[in-house]
């Protein structure tokens, strides 16, 4: 295949990299954004990101599957389709002010994730050259670093009206002030949802009508055992799932986390949290850059040891500071996922798509620990609760180190 059909064809899946960036981090927007209009506690809030997340770990199998019959384009097209559905089902959702409708549009956009995750992840590391396949990935991450960076932007420019009353104040409302009140802040999510149903639809006609470049992969002398007894990919699809839950763990409180430890008002919050996944985003072209080198386990290794300092810093200190610590954390999670995947999947060969869709499965990691932490808050109070994603980075920290003697990524692939 020619190279300029592969230079397009990566073009354009970096699209679907912002594509979903963007709707998985429009959640720790509607996280204070429903609690407040659906009257939730924090627990309950949570299951925001268990209705996003655990669509990874019900539907990766599957795409894989699917896949495997009707290749990486279908995957995408099954995928675009899935997250344009959920978004219009929002509207109606927003109408009925119902949670359950809510979290039920949020599992549709996310079984399109899912599949766009499981093709796009692998897709992009075959196209091209093996021994850039972590650079190529990252790259790509990091477009899906900058729609993570405009999210919360444009969530809490369209979606939060930055008007919050305290229990006493709604209890002192009639009943038909507070019914009008929380309506009107449900609605607000229902254009924004509109127009992003509307986007993703044309790129799924786009990308119908468009010819991508087909990968057969070769056979690997490894592929004859049972996925499950690759010792590597286990530990890196626990690795995933740890790293996973400590991303949305971070995210998803941010704007919680930031008026209780420094009074900053949510709208304003979502400002700082914009600016964290900037640094997110600037942290992907830093590290796609430094894997020339350092090799990826180490500088994933290095960036570990430096989260936990980070999060013990935001839970022990108050103030901007604490928020600081956080929105370093964003910086040096940059590199983790596609760094984490691409190790993962390391000489597969044939059974990429299956190993690549035990990884994928491990994003379910965001359904899980975000619950324990808004548990733990419920308990105590938020800013405890960030000693949740410290722990998961030690088992990240341990994946890097199993990886140490892993200087390039080679994928066994033929064109």
């Amino acid at each position: 295949m020619p190279a300029n059909n592969f230079r397009f064809a990566i073009i354009l899946l970096t699209s679907l990299f912002f594509l979903w960036g963007f709707a998985l981090n429009l959640n720790p927007i509607l996280i204070p954004h429903l609690k407040k209009a659906c009257q939730l506690s924090d627990l309950q809030s949570a299951l925001i990101d268990s209705a996003s997340y655990i669509a990874y770990f019900l539907m990766a199998i599957p795409a894989g599957l699917f896949m495997k019959r009707h290749g990486y384009k279908g995957g995408i097209i099954v995928g675009l389709l899935l997250f344009a559905a959920g978004s219009f089902l929002f509207f109606p959702a927003a109408a009925a002010r119902s949670y359950a409708f809510f979290l039920g549009a949020l599992f549709i956009i996310a079984c399109g994730l899912a599949f766009l995750e499981t093709a796009a992840n692998p897709y992009i590391t075959v196209l091209g050259d093996p021994k850039t396949a972590t650079q190529r990935i990252n790259f790509a991450q990091s477009f899906n670093g900058l729609a993570a960076t405009l999210a919360p932007l444009v969530g809490g420019l369209f979606i939060l009206s930055g008007q919050t009353y305290t229990p006493q104040e709604e209890a002192a409302m009639s009943q038909q002030q507070l019914s009008n009140y929380l309506q009107t802040e449900a609605n607000s999510v229902q254009i924004p949802f509109i127009i992003i149903g509307a986007v993703v639809l044309l790129v799924a006609i786009f990308i119908w009508k468009t010819k991508l470049p087909d990968i057969i992969e070769s056979e690997d002398v490894r592929v004859e055992q049972s996925l499950l007894k690759e010792k590597n990919l286990m530990l890196g699809v626990l690795a995933q799932f740890f790293y996973v839950g400590a991303q949305v763990c971070v995210s998803s409180f941010f704007i919680r986390f930031s008026k209780r430890v420094a009074d900053i008002a949510e709208k304003q919050a979502a400002m700082y949290l914009s600016a964290a996944l900037l640094g997110f985003m600037v942290g992907r072209f830093i590290g796609t850059f430094l894997m020339r080198y350092i090799s990826p386990a180490k500088l994933l290794a290095a960036f570990s040891i430096i989260n936990m300092g980070l999060l013990a810093l935001a839970v022990m200190t108050s103030g901007k500071i604490s928020v600081y610590a956080l929105v370093g954390v964003e910086v040096f999670m940059s590199i983790m996922f596609p760094t984490i995947f691409s190790l993962s999947i390391h000489g597969l060969g044939a059974k990429t798509k299956e190993g690549s869709s035990l990884v994928i499965m491990a994003i379910a990691g965001g359904a899980v620990f975000p619950v324990i932490m808004g548990k733990l808050s419920d308990a105590t109070n938020i800013q405890t609760a960030y000693v949740v994603p410290a722990v998961c980075f030690i088992v990240v920290f341990y994946f890097a180190i199993k990886n140490l003697r892993v200087k390039d990524i080679t994928l066994s692939v033929a064109h």
